[in-house]
């Protein structure tokens, strides 16, 4: 036993003694993980301090205030019942050193930090990122709640907000250059999104596609959003899917390695998914197929279907096929396959979904048919050459005979504009009038320019539905299907008035046959003949190829102005084009109004060509009424600004003499010039056909600018 004395008295000896012993004692009642902890600070001490007011902290050289946190809030979190100091192990002392590292989870959440590590989070922040997810901007710092609690920043209803945060932050998505950032909106109004808002529990959030703490960019090949692992993630909540998809042609082409093989974030875009069957939907999975089918797409766009679309997605034109409509959804297959929904034994039953009367003949159709190509489509590319031909052959015929006509009339107003003007007066304002035509050709006339109005109005948009006019004609009627109505009825109307001149015709050629011709009474059949073939039919005859060429001769200045009878060779033109334009435009047209009709007697083919006749002819009818017979009859000085007989039915003598005198002098010898001398009231209602005719005429050159600047537009494209 040691004998405690005196330290000042003591011996060496004794004091060395003194001091083991004390150690010895204090060993035994304070362990060394005792008195450690017994030195770092308590919970209640670090929030005296950091909710102390008077205590002061310095953020960079700025002294701030030490209120951190709400002591409730904390107290409430799931870590309340562990010490400060267990998260921020690098505290020792109540006044401990500035700039702290950040709270380690990583020493109760080995598991997690390890993912977090391997995530593009931890990587980030691993190579500098400051701005990468920490585990605090997920989950919270000291109010941190269990992943399942209502409160959670990460439970599943919450998360979208919570990615939100970075992803929907301007400063941040274009720092780092994030591929989606306006991901939260999209995500929002998806299809997935309002379920999930809804409280529908099984709907995806963020880490049902993306991973938890193992969150990876695309490109690597283990995250769960990588091209080749798509499919897998999205078949976790679409049971089935995923087979079916592994099967068709497009899995099949990523399994072979090719990573250019669709899969469902191609389709169905990754945050902006929508509801199968919508017009919107419709219109971009044609857009997404077209990424891929570029020549496809162009060739779709073309066809009714696919310019129906293009105008009237906004209207609801659900109705419309797309792609996924012919060619399936998930089971894509080669229509050489037997399961293909295109396959020679299911193509009938795939068009009879939209078309119940589809035939075999009728499954010919081709919706993706490429006129330029001879080699495949041969029907089609020389039905495109044929009317193209034609197309540019008129234009640039009756193009020059115009302009030599224009050149000529403005050369002799030049260098006699007061006799011309005088002309023209007299000839509009003449006091002797004659009829040239009857009320009812004045009735047909009228039909003719509504109805042919109203189907430029409602067909040329389909022709350019890649212009904002085009849009907007459509927006203004109501969409594809009010147009389409529209343009049947304008259609019903051009029968009803062909008819109706076809029977007058038939009728005054039936009742020819008793008149006299030169008070010497023929035969039936010579009168007949002299009826069809006379002065005063349309039918075209060596005088009006002698009048032609006359008519050339004056706009060189090689010979006088030709005096023409009651039609001039223009005239008859305009008329016969008429009976072409019907033919050709109301032929074609019907067999596009009753495709599974005609295919009963036609292949289906034969709705291509009708597509291509039906456009170009329209093109070429609405281009020509719109220069060249606008030009003929309204534009030429002459004329201008309109010239009102179509409407009065009405002829001066003046203009009779200047330009008709061949008529004139025929009535004359005659004796019938007093039967056609006016008698009716024309200055009563002139103002009103002339409005209607104002109304038209402007129609007509707005449209022919709208069609020049959509061909201008295709053309620099």
């Amino acid at each position: 036993m040691i004998r405690l004395t005196n330290a000042l008295t003591a011996t060496p000896a004794e004091c060395k003694s003194l001091a083991l012993a004390t150690a010895l004692l204090l060993s035994l009642a304070f362990p060394p993980g005792a008195r450690a902890a017994a030195s770092l600070p308590s919970n209640q001490d670090c929030i005296d301090c950091h909710t102390d007011p008077s205590v002061k902290r310095y953020v960079g050289n700025q002294v701030a205030p030490m209120a951190l946190f709400d002591t409730n809030v904390f107290l409430k979190s799931v870590h309340a019942k562990l010490n400060c100091t267990d998260c921020h192990d690098t505290v020792k002392d109540m006044d401990h050193p500035r700039g702290l590292p950040p709270a380690q989870c990583a020493s109760c959440h080995k598991d997690e930090a390890r993912l977090y590590a391997g995530s593009i989070h931890g990587m980030s922040r691993a190579m500098g990122a400051s701005g990468a997810a920490s585990c605090a901007d997920c989950h919270g710092s000291h109010d941190i709640q269990p992943v399942k609690s209502a409160d959670s920043p990460v439970v599943k209803f919450n998360l979208p907000l919570t990615c939100a945060k970075c992803h929907s932050n301007r400063g941040i998505t274009a720092e780092y250059q994030m591929k989606y950032p306006e991901v939260a909106s999209q995500y929002s109004e998806s299809i997935h999104g309002r379920a999930l808002a809804g409280g529908l529990v099984p709907a995806p959030s963020c880490n049902n596609c993306h991973g938890v703490h193992d969150i990876k960019r695309s490109v690597d090949r283990s995250s769960s959003v990588n091209h080749a692992n798509v499919a897998a993630t999205c078949g976790a909540c679409h049971l089935g899917v995923e087979k079916t998809y592994n099967a068709s042609v497009h899995g099949q082409i990523l399994a072979k390695g090719d990573l250019s093989g669709p899969v469902c974030t191609d389709c169905h875009s990754a945050h902006q998914i929508e509801a199968p069957g919508g017009s919107d939907f419709n219109a971009r999975s044609d857009e997404q197929c077209g990424r891929c089918h570029k020549d496809r797409l162009a060739n779709y766009r073309e066809t009714y279907h696919g310019k129906a679309m293009a105008l009237g997605q906004a209207h609801g034109v659900a109705e419309v096929p797309a792609c996924y409509r012919c060619h399936g959804y998930h089971d894509v297959q080669p229509p050489s396959n037997p399961a293909s929904h295109l396959s020679k034994g299911n193509i009938v039953a795939t068009c009879k979904q939209c078309h119940p009367g589809a035939t075999a003949s009728f499954a010919k159709y081709v919706p993706h048919a490429d006129p330029l190509d001879a080699k495949h489509f041969p029907q089609l590319h020389w039905t495109f050459v044929a009317m193209t031909s034609l197309l540019i052959g008129v234009f640039a015929f009756f193009g020059a005979h115009t302009a030599l006509w224009l050149f000529r009339s403005g050369y002799l107003y030049l260098h006699d504009s007061k006799t011309f003007r005088e002309a023209k007066v007299e000839a509009q304002q003449g006091d002797v009038w004659f009829t040239r035509f009857a009320p009812f050709e004045r009735f047909l006339h009228f039909l003719v320019v509504t109805s042919f109005l109203l189907l430029v109005i409602t067909g040329m948009p389909l022709k350019f539905y890649y212009t904002d006019w085009a849009r907007a004609i459509f927006s203004v009627l109501g969409g594809a299907e009010v147009a389409r109505t529209l343009h049947r009825c304008g259609a019903a109307v051009t029968f009803l008035y062909f008819g109706l001149h076809l029977s007058n015709l038939a009728i005054k050629s039936w009742n020819s046959r008793a008149r006299f011709q030169g008070g010497t009474l023929r035969s039936k059949g010579e009168r007949l003949i002299a009826a069809l073939f006379g002065p005063d039919s349309m039918i075209p005859t060596w005088q009006d190829a002698r009048d032609f060429v006359a008519h050339q001769k004056w706009f060189f200045g090689k010979g006088p102005k030709p005096q023409f009878d009651r039609w001039t060779y223009w005239e008859k033109f305009d008329y016969f084009a008429v009976f072409w334009g019907v033919f050709a435009i109301g032929m074609s047209g019907l067999i596009m109004w009753f495709p599974q009709f005609f295919s009963h007697f036609m292949p289906g083919w034969v709705i291509n060509i009708a597509l291509i006749v039906h456009s170009d002819e329209a093109l070429l009818a609405a281009g020509f009424i719109f220069t060249i017979h606008f030009f003929n009859t309204h534009f030429r000085l002459e004329k201008f600004p309109m010239d009102t007989v179509i409407f009065s039915g009405r002829i001066s003598k003046t203009e009779m003499l200047h330009e008709r005198r061949r008529w004139y002098d025929r009535l004359l010898g005659a004796g019938r010039l007093d039967d056609l001398r006016v008698k009716d009231e024309w200055e009563r209602w002139k103002a009103i056909a002339r409005s209607f005719g104002y109304l038209f005429f402007g129609l007509g050159v707005i449209l022919l600018f709208l069609i020049l600047y959509a061909m201008a537009s295709r053309l620099a494209h």
